[in-house]
This record gives C-alpha cells, sequence and structure tokens, in this order.
C-alpha cells in the first residue's frame, strides 16, 4: 500500500475507528511498556464490575431512593453528601497507606487492598434497607472500600512512574482510565434498569461484581515493576526526615520545601472545593427537583459523564504530555465552571434536558481531571518520593472532601426550606469556585515561567509516542 493509501485510509470514521482500536493495543506503545500495559488492561475491565458498586454517582442514588423515607430527609441528604463525597474523604487515608507501603512490595499490597475492596462490596450487598441501621451500614462499608481503593491509586501511581515514561504516561493512564469509566458507566444503566425492576436487585449484581473483581486482581499481581528493587531499596535508606509518617502534619514540611507545588495545590483546593460539592447534589436534585427514577438519575449521576469521558481523554492526554500540569489545569478548570454553570440553570429552570448536557460536559472535564488527578504531582516530585507528593494531593484532596459535599447540599437544603428557593442553587456557588481555580493556575502560571520553561525543554527532547493518537 503506498504512503497516500495509508493515509487516506486513517481519513474518515472508518479511519478514526481503526485509529482508536490501535491507541489501545499494547503494539503500539514502547517495547518496555508492552507487557505490564497488556495486563493493566484486562486487570481494570475486570475490576470495574466491583467498581460499580462502590462508585460515587451510583451509591448516592442508591441510598437517597433506596431508604427514602427511612430517616428524615436532612439526615438521608446528610448521608448521600457523606456519600458524593466518599472518594475525596477517603483520600485522608493516603498518608497511612503510604507509610504502611514504604520500603514493601508494591504489588502484593496493592493486590491486598484490592481484595480487601471485593470483601467489603459483598458486605454491602447483606446490607437491609427498611432501618436507619442499614442506611449507616451501607454508607460505612463504601467509606471503608472507597479508603482502600484510595491506598491502591496512591500506590499505583509510583508503579506507573517507575514503568511508562513521562511521554506515554498520560496516554496510559488515559486509556486505563477509559476502559475503567466505560464499562463503570455501562454496569451504571444495567443497575439502574435491574432497580427500576427490582430494588433488591443489587444483592445479586454486587456480589458477581466482586467475584469478577477477584479476577483483575490475579491480572494485576502478573504486573512487573521496573526497578522494583532498587525502588524499595532506596525507600528503605531513607532516613527519618525523608521516609513518609503516620502524622499527616508531615505533608506540611513538602509545602514548606516545594513552594510550587503548595501553590498548585492552594489552587486545586479552590478548583476541587466547587467541584465536590456537585455529586450529593446532583443526586439529591435529580430526585426531589425532577423526581427521577433509578436509571434516570444514574444517567446524570454517573453514565453520562462515564460515557463522555473517553470522547476528551485522547485531547487532554496530548495536552498534558505536551506542557506542564498547571498550565493545563488553566484551561481545564474553566470546562468544570461550564459545567456546573449549565447545572445551575437547569435547576434553577427546571430543563432536564440542559441537565443531561451538563452532565457530558462534566464528563468531558473528568477526562482531563482523571490524568491530571492522577499524574500531575509528578511534574513535580523526585520519583523517590512520588508516592508521598501523592499523599499530600489526595490527603488535601480529603480535607475538601469533608467541607465541600456537606456544605453544598446542606446550604442548599437550608436555603431551599428557609427561603423557598429550588434545590440546585448552590451549582452557581461551585461554578464561582471552579472559574476561580482557573484564574489561580493563570497567576501560578505566570510566576513559574522559568521552572515551566525548563519543563517544555524536556518533553520536547523526549520523543513523542504515536500512541497518544
Amino acid at each position: 500500500m503506498s504512503s497516500h493509501q495509508q493515509e487516506a485510509s486513517l481519513t474518515g470514521a472508518p479511519g478514526v475507528a481503526r485509529r482508536v482500536w490501535r491507541s489501545f493495543c499494547p503494539n503500539s506503545y514502547p517495547l518496555l511498556a508492552r507487557r505490564n500495559f497488556s495486563y493493566e488492561m484486562t486487570s481494570i475491565m475486570f475490576f470495574s464490575f466491583l467498581l460499580a458498586g462502590i462508585e460515587t454517582g451510583i451509591v448516592t442514588v442508591l441510598a437517597k431512593k433506596g431508604f427514602d423515607g427511612v430517616v428524615p430527609d436532612a439526615q438521608l441528604d446528610a448521608i448521600v453528601a457523606l456519600l458524593g463525597a466518599s472518594k475525596a474523604i477517603a483520600n485522608l487515608t493516603s498518608f497511612v497507606w503510604v507509610r504502611l507501603n514504604h520500603g514493601r512490595n508494591k504489588l502484593v499490597f496493592t493486590a491486598s487492598l484490592q481484595a480487601t475492596c471485593a470483601v467489603i462490596v459483598v458486605l454491602i450487598a447483606l446490607v437491609p434497607t427498611n432501618s436507619a441501621l442499614g442506611l449507616y451500614l451501607f454508607a460505612g462499608g463504601v467509606m471503608l472500600a472507597r479508603m482502600a481503593w484510595a491506598g491502591f491509586i496512591t500506590i499505583r501511581s509510583t508503579i506507573w512512574n517507575a514503568n511508562y515514561q513521562r511521554t506515554i504516561r498520560a496516554t496510559v493512564t488515559g486509556k486505563l482510565a477509559t476502559i475503567q469509566v466505560i464499562f463503570v458507566g455501562v454496569l451504571g444503566i444495567a443497575l439502574g434498569l435491574a432497580m427500576d425492576l427490582d430494588e433488591r436487585a443489587f444483592r445479586v449484581l454486587l456480589p458477581i461484581g466482586a467475584a469478577l473483581g477477584l479476577v483483575g486482581i490475579g491480572t494485576w499481581l502478573r504486573i512487573r515493576v521496573r526497578g522494583h528493587a532498587q525502588l524499595m531499596r532506596a525507600e528503605q535508606a531513607d532516613g527519618d526526615n525523608a521516609a513518609p509518617s503516620f502524622n499527616p502534619l508531615r505533608m506540611i514540611s513538602i509545602l514548606r520545601e516545594d513552594r510550587a507545588f503548595a501553590g498548585y495545590m492552594t489552587c486545586m483546593f479552590i478548583l476541587g472545593m466547587g467541584n465536590l460539592m456537585v455529586p450529593p447534589l446532583l443526586a439529591v436534585v435529580a430526585v426531589d427537583r425532577f423526581d427521577m427514577g433509578y436509571l434516570e438519575a444514574m444517567l446524570v449521576t454517573n453514565t453520562l459523564p462515564f460515557l463522555a469521558m473517553p470522547a476528551s481523554v485522547p485531547f487532554w492526554s496530548r495536552m498534558l504530555s505536551r506542557m506542564h500540569v498547571i498550565r493545563f489545569r488553566v484551561v481545564h478548570a474553566q470546562v468544570f465552571a461550564l459545567a456546573n454553570g449549565l447545572f445551575f440553570i437547569a435547576a434553577i429552570l427546571r430543563i432536564e434536558p440542559l441537565l443531561y448536557l451538563a452532565a457530558i460536559i462534566q464528563g468531558l472535564a473528568f477526562g482531563g481531571g482523571a490524568l491530571a488527578w492522577t499524574l500531575g504531582h509528578l511534574d513535580f516530585a523526585p520519583p523517590n518520593r512520588a508516592s508521598q507528593y501523592m499523599s499530600v494531593h489526595v490527603t488535601l484532596t480529603g480535607v475538601r472532601g469533608l467541607i465541600a459535599p456537606f456544605l453544598g447540599v446542606l446550604l442548599d437544603g437550608w436555603l431551599a426550606h428557609v427561603a423557598g428557593t429550588p434545590r440546585g442553587l448552590v451549582f452557581g456557588v461551585a461554578m464561582a469556585l471552579s472559574a476561580l481555580g482557573g484564574v489561580g493556575f493563570l497567576i501560578l502560571s505566570r510566576s513559574m515561567r522559568d521552572r515551566m520553561a525548563m519543563h517544555h525543554q524536556d518533553v520536547e527532547t523526549t520523543p513523542v509516542s504515536r500512541a497518544g493518537i
């Protein structure tokens, strides 16, 4: 085939489809990355069946509808806020996982955390739905499972740092995130349909998901960590000042040492405060304001955002591969602001189609967030301290997770009760915070021009893999 024929074969819809398919094939990556990527891809496919049982957009709807009338509305909304914040709050335990894993085998430790998630998901399927105790057990189980998963993703960033060079790291992360969100998004539809037919369906589907997750754990254990022994020796050789601590206040020393990273964390806090207000409030608005069933509510809170994510991941991964994360966030934050603004208009004016559109745009923003949240700290951290920088990042995410969701839901409920405003007014606050975070990143990028210029030179001198296409 001539070069012109090859070029023509990659244009149009069939050509684009072939390019997308090739980008998921291990052979499109550098030789040293192929084996690990293949195993990680298979692992996340199976483990996604388990993750669906603790995914924020799913469990908030399960709680809001499944326990309706069991406890007072304000109390139920507070539990929904807790579940909406579960992913962020669980990150407060990251410093514990980093300390426990320091100097130890990364694969065995992460696999044990995955197995813990599987056991808890089975237990969640057994909770009664006709009592307040059942609601508390449901929320507690989700929180414990999210804590174990937070430990997994914290340590996994170290494995990715060892296994994938920077020019393909965002692409690899994007592909794995794409697989996960597609599976969880489709599973949200299946669970919503099943729950609308029979509210006991989760008692069967969650254990099945946990069993499939065990297949993913077995595949994960076949991954090889490049330089694993050397990495463990380097961690074991760390002195008291360099080794991670059970004391979360030790993260302050990292922020003091690296002022640029501290500025990044400050802007992330503002952006994250706005974004973390949205998930639990969205579940409340979908049920109380729009009177949606399980399927419709899960479409807004889970499926549409998750299925929209893959469309934006190639764009975001190429952008992140070519620029510092701070410049990336300048653009990325404004997409979140747009989504939150549309949620605000949809809720206030009660325009249901606009709620779906906002969920899709939120998913496009999630595509970039999944990459930058997982990899952004690596633009600051020395290789042997990647887990510590990640633990700072996820711990601060947990701090705002303790504040933003409860503040959003309770403030919105108070306004509805006292002032008679429609549910969803606080989406406007979320929009303002997201936009303000983007402005903060812009200011920070101007103060870090020299450091980002050096980063740009490093990226430019390293060949970029075509796997990101």
